[in-house]
């Protein structure tokens, strides 16, 4: 089924405005002249290891040690994520690095 023309600018409108929104809320929320309250300073801290073991545990959910290539692209990518970062210390290399690894490894060797 596809979109028409008016369906689409509407889900494009939708998206910004919704990308829009989470962004400019927390300013307009919480003000500077006021300190940021504990809990948020919390959750700062807390969600994005928390979103990361998440999305780890996605990736690895459907790997199979038993058939296949027997996890070993997503082992050696897993390697590879953790010894950038052990090294330079950037998560964007990291994740960027771990990706191309299992990219090639899936494409080209597995």
């Amino acid at each position: 089924m596809t979109m028409t023309l008016t369906q689409q600018i509407i889900t494009i409108a939708i998206c910004v405005l919704g990308t829009m929104a989470t962004r400019f809320l927390p300013f307009l929320i919480f003000s500077t002249k006021k300190p940021t309250p504990k809990y948020v300073q919390y959750l700062g801290k807390a969600l994005p290891a928390a979103i990361f073991g998440m999305l780890v545990i996605y990736c690895l959910k459907d790997v199979s040690i038993l058939t296949g290539s027997h996890g070993l692209p997503e082992a050696l990518s897993i390697l590879a994520v953790v010894g950038l970062h052990l090294w330079k210390r950037q998560m964007l290399l990291s994740i960027a690095g771990g990706t191309i690894c299992y990219m090639l490894l899936v494409q080209l060797v597995f």
